[in-house]
């Protein structure tokens, strides 16, 4: 079985998180699902194992064809031999077609696939209402570098403990674009905890993102923007939700050392920012 996805890339078109349709995207896949019976050999360079053989060169023809749209099941009649279609659902509808490949006529049935996206429920985010949480500090650095080398310094989760102090290692738990709905599972000295990001918004001089915790009790807003074309200010904005008597307790006994630990995090970025090297095609 072959099975290929197509990425669209379209525009993330929620105004509310986006202010930018050519950076700001998410990805609209289709599926396409080539399955065919036949020979082949397996040979193995290094740690990768690859296939080999004239029924492997069908299956890629076969992704040629005319059937309209790009969303489909396609079945040579090699793998039916002679049998019915399978019908897991009333909506699918088998059709038949031919293709001419160098090893002769493949004749193959094929069904749209499109009706399964209508049945795919969105899994939505949960966005944080900073108007009823209260900031409890802020910290403002400016960094030598371009704007879209300290986005990918402090927004790719992947450079996180090379410069915010106390964190020994992060790993994404999931993959969304944007960042929205994003987890990191991170790993302190401290503890394990896990990050969520929840809003994200672009424009060609400002970019501004927030994580919180699982249970969206502390938040930090990350704000960049763009003072020359080698000069970015980031702002960071950490906020605490509770009652009022917990928000005294918190900048009571935790805010002066959590203040601090952003400040040692924020001198911390200065050196990965002059190691990062961001390819220019990510730029734009």
């Amino acid at each position: 079985m072959f099975v290929e996805f197509h990425r669209n890339i379209i525009a993330y078109d929620n105004k509310r998180y986006c202010q930018c349709e050519a950076c700001i995207s998410t990805i609209n896949l289709t599926l396409k699902i080539i399955t065919h019976y036949g020979e082949f050999t397996e040979y193995k360079v290094k740690n990768f194992h690859k296939l080999l053989g004239k029924d492997i060169i069908v299956a890629h023809q076969l992704l040629k064809n005319d059937i309209p749209r790009h969303e489909y099941w396609l079945i040579t009649q090699n793998l039916l031999n002679d049998q019915k279609q399978l019908d897991f659902a009333q909506w699918m509808k088998w059709q038949s077609s031919s293709k001419q490949t160098e090893t002769g006529d493949i004749s193959f049935h094929y069904a749209q696939l499109g009706q399964l996206r209508n049945k795919i429920q969105p899994e939505i985010p949960s966005f944080i209402d900073l108007s009823k949480m209260s900031k409890v500090f802020s910290i403002h650095r400016e960094y030598p570098t371009d704007i879209i080398t300290l986005f990918h310094a402090t927004g790719d989760f992947r450079y996180r403990h090379r410069w915010q102090d106390g964190i020994l290692s992060i790993q994404a738990l999931n993959h969304y674009l944007p960042r929205v709905g994003m987890k990191c599972r991170c790993v302190t000295d401290r503890g394990i905890y896990i990050i969520h990001a929840s809003d994200y918004h672009y424009s060609e001089h400002k970019i501004q993102f927030t994580e919180s915790d699982e249970k969206q009790v502390f938040c930090t807003r990350y704000t960049l923007e763009r003072a020359d074309v080698k000069k970015t200010i980031l702002t960071l904005d950490y906020y605490v939700k509770g009652s009022p008597l917990a928000q005294l307790f918190f900048r009571l006994t935790r805010k002066r050392s959590l203040e601090n630990t952003f400040r040692k995090s924020s001198q911390n970025l200065d050196n990965l920012v002059k190691d990062l090297k961001i390819p220019s095609a990510l730029h734009t």
